[in-house]
């Protein structure tokens, strides 16, 4: 029988494995990229969590470079996909071709069958190719002809997309953008930042002359070993069953249509709240869904996780809501009207909801 002070001390080696591990895929990742710490925790996030991210930002963030070297350092199968309107689904899942030597079909697989997939622009795509994407990133399976096949495990889709060009470009729809795990902004650096980026970038470049190469290489550190550590050592974390009904509470008050349960943290609001909420959800067109709590509740954990902690807190419940839900909240006419973004919607929602 395993004793309470053997289990601790098993749980504290598992997290100080996993934290050593962590801290490798952060140096590898530094080699490349200059700050950006909100964009690599988000990375390393949904690597853990096993979901799909999309990065939005002006170009010339390093959006596409991070992708790259996570690919490099996880040792994973990559393929890049450069969305535009001409693009058709079978250029993303694959296609049959006729082969005349047999008189029969053959399938020829599209880029989709690779563990890391960087869609890059993914707002340039039509709604056709959009909704080829949806069976991949849920069911990590692709239909081709009448003929359904298992894509590489583990399977990330990394999307990118630019907010200050609107033409030619598309709408994701809500059933996609639903099934991205975290939606991460992307900054512009800090003055020190980039000076260190152009220190970085005139390195590289004398690099390039010299062997070719236009990076160094990154060692795989986030091996399928190491995920798998990190993934023991995330679901070992304790959330209390209040921290759990805390999250449940906060992705309920973002729904208008959907009073709060009498018993749950948001059903016990004092008659200025309540008030505050109706008043909030003017803004509010549409709400998050339950996969909104299912991720919330995983990323809280891997949030613990990075700071070293065996137990949640609900500083990490809040923390990870802002990447979880501004994707997921459709905002009002009125809201755009009065200048009011999603994080500021959620911030809002936030202050509103007892902490437990």
């Amino acid at each position: 029988m395993i004793s309470p002070q053997d289990n601790a001390a098993r749980e504290t080696t598992e997290n100080n494995a996993a934290l050593a591990i962590l801290d490798a895929g952060k140096a590898e990742l530094a080699k490349r990229i200059v700050g950006q710490q909100d964009m690599i925790e988000g990375l390393l996030m949904a690597l853990i969590a096993g979901g799909h991210i999309l990065l939005e930002g002006v170009p010339g963030l390093a959006k596409t470079l991070a992708v790259k070297s996570l690919a490099d350092i996880t040792g994973l199968s990559f393929k890049r996909i450069q969305f535009t309107p001409d693009l058709l689904p079978a250029d993303l899942t694959g296609t049959l071709v006729w082969e005349q030597a047999s008189g029969t079909f053959s399938v020829r697989r599209g880029p989709v069958f690779a563990h890391l997939i960087l869609a890059d622009e993914i707002n340039r795509a039509p709604a056709k190719v959009q909704s080829a994407l949806l069976e991949a990133m849920e069911e990590r399976q692709v239909t081709i002809g009448e003929t359904t096949y298992p894509l590489p495990d583990p399977f990330f889709v990394l999307a990118t997309q630019n907010p200050i060009e609107h033409e030619g470009t598309y709408i994701l729809p809500d059933a996609e953008l639903d099934r991205f795990l975290l939606k991460l902004l992307i900054r512009y650096p800090s003055t020190e930042e980039e000076i260190r980026i152009l220190q970085v970038s005139a390195s590289q470049k004398a690099l390039s002359l010299r062997t070719g190469e236009q990076w160094a290489p990154l060692d795989p550190v986030l091996d399928a070993a190491a995920l798998e550590t990190l993934r023991t050592a995330a679901d070992a974390i304790f959330m209390d069953q209040h921290l759990v009904a805390y999250i449940v509470s906060i992705v309920a008050a973002s729904r208008p249509s959907r009073p709060a349960a009498p018993g749950s943290p948001a059903g016990r609001l004092s008659g200025e709240d309540k008030a505050s909420r109706e008043g909030l959800y003017r803004y509010i067109a549409f709400g998050a869904s339950p996969r909104a709590s299912i991720a919330l509740y995983r990323c809280s954990r891997i949030r613990a996780l990075f700071a070293g902690r065996s137990f949640v807190s609900p500083e990490d419940v809040k923390a990870a809501a802002l990447p979880v839900l501004r994707h997921r909240i459709v905002l009002s006419y009125e809201a755009e009207a009065d200048g009011l973004d999603p994080d500021a919607i959620i911030s809002r929602l936030l202050t509103l909801v007892p902490v437990p």
